[in-house]
C-alpha cells in the first residue's frame, strides 16, 4: 500500500488554499500559557465573551453523584431533531462554555438541533480527572433526559482540541457503562490524543504546560482515561477527524484515526491543507468550507427525521 498526506487533503478550492497560506504567513504562530503565572495573566486579560441572541439558558445538571453547569441552546420552535454535546477546547486549563456562545447559537438554529455545552471544570486548580467527570455527567444526563426536555434522543458529541480529546473519553466511559448508544456520532476537530510523550506525536507537545497543569501528577499518562489513544475503541459511534495540514497535533489524529478504523468503527478523517491547529475558528474560507462540512455530516447523523 501506498499514500501521501497529499492522497489525505480533503478537496477544496485552489483560491482557498492560497487565501489561508497568505492569512497564516503574515499571522504569528499561536502558544498557550507556559507557566502558572502566564495562565492567570492571560485569563484575567481575555475580554468577555460575546452574547448569542438569543441567549443560552444556564443550568445545572447532574447525574452519577456529579453535579455540573452547562449552557443549553433551543431551536426555534423548541423541539429538537437531535441533541449535540459540545465540550470546549483550550488546553484543559483556559476558555469556558460561555467562549462557544455564538458558534452553538448558530449551529443549534442551521441544523434545528438542541446544543448543551458543558462547562467543565479546569486545570491547575482542578486537574484530571475532574473535567472527564463532568463531561461524563453531562452526557450521562442527556442519555437520561433528551427525549422529555428537547423531544429527542439521537444525541451527538464534540469539541474542539481538549474538548475532542475529552468527547473521545466520554464516549469511552459510556461504552463501559453500556451507555453509548443513544450517541450517532463524534465531531472531533483537532483534538490530542497522547498526552504521555510515549509517541512520536506525542513527544511534539511533550513540554506544553497545559500537560503538567492537567495531569503533572499521574505516574502513567498512557491511562485511555487521559490519553485514549491507547485505550480500547471498539464499539464507539461514527467519527469525524477534522484537522490542519500545518497542525503540531496531525499525526496524532492520523493515529487516532487509525486506531478507531482498526477497532472496527466507521470513520472519516479530513484533512485541510495550509492550515494550523485551531484553524476552524479562524477568519478564513477554508474555516468556513470545513464548518460545513462538519455540520452537514453532523445532520446527516443527529438530525435525520425520526
Amino acid at each position: 500500500m501506498r499514500f501521501a498526506l497529499g492522497d489525505l487533503l480533503a478537496d477544496v478550492p485552489a483560491e482557498q488554499v492560497d487565501e489561508a497560506r497568505r492569512f497564516y504567513a503574515s499571522r504569528p504562530a499561536g502558544r498557550g500559557p507556559s507557566t502558572a503565572e502566564e495562565l492567570r495573566e492571560v485569563r484575567a486579560s481575555r475580554p468577555a465573551p460575546p452574547l448569542a441572541d438569543p441567549p443560552a439558558i444556564d443550568e445545572i445538571v447532574e447525574a452519577a453523584g456529579v453535579r455540573v453547569p452547562v449552557r443549553i441552546f433551543t431551536p426555534p420552535g423548541n423541539r429538537a431533531r437531535g441533541v449535540h454535546l459540545d465540550i470546549h477546547g483550550g488546553g484543559f486549563y483556559m476558555d469556558s462554555a460561555a467562549r462557544d456562545d455564538v458558534r452553538n447559537r448558530r449551529l443549534a438554529d442551521a441544523l434545528d438541533i438542541a446544543v448543551v455545552s458543558v462547562d467543565y471544570r479546569l486545570a491547575p486548580e482542578h486537574p484530571w480527572p475532574a473535567a472527564p467527570d463532568d463531561c461524563e455527567a453531562a452526557a450521562l444526563w442527556l442519555v437520561e433526559h433528551a427525549e422529555a426536555r428537547f423531544g429527542s434522543s439521537r444525541l451527538a458529541i464534540g469539541g474542539r482540541s481538549a474538548g475532542a480529546t475529552l468527547a473521545v473519553t466520554t464516549l469511552l466511559r459510556l461504552r463501559d457503562r453500556g451507555a453509548v448508544d443513544g450517541f450517532t456520532g463524534a465531531a472531533l476537530q483537532f483534538g490530542t490524543y497522547d498526552l504521555s510523550a510515549q509517541t512520536p506525536a506525542g513527544r511534539r507537545i511533550a513540554d506544553e504546560y497545559f500537560i503538567q497543569a492537567y495531569v503533572g501528577h499521574v505516574d502513567d499518562r498512557t491511562a485511555p482515561d487521559i490519553s485514549p489513544l491507547y485505550g480500547d475503541l471498539h464499539g464507539l459511534p461514527p467519527a469525524l477527524l477534522v484537522v490542519g495540514s500545518t497542525d503540531v497535533l496531525l499525526e496524532d489524529n492520523l493515529a487516532m484515526a487509525g486506531r478507531l478504523a482498526a477497532a472496527g468503527n466507521d470513520v472519516e478523517l479530513r484533512v485541510y491543507p495550509e492550515s494550523p491547529h485551531g484553524f476552524t475558528g479562524h477568519p478564513t474560507a477554508m474555516a468556513g468550507t470545513a464548518l460545513a462540512g462538519l455540520h452537514s455530516w453532523l445532520l446527516d447523523r443527529v438530525a435525520r427525521p425520526q
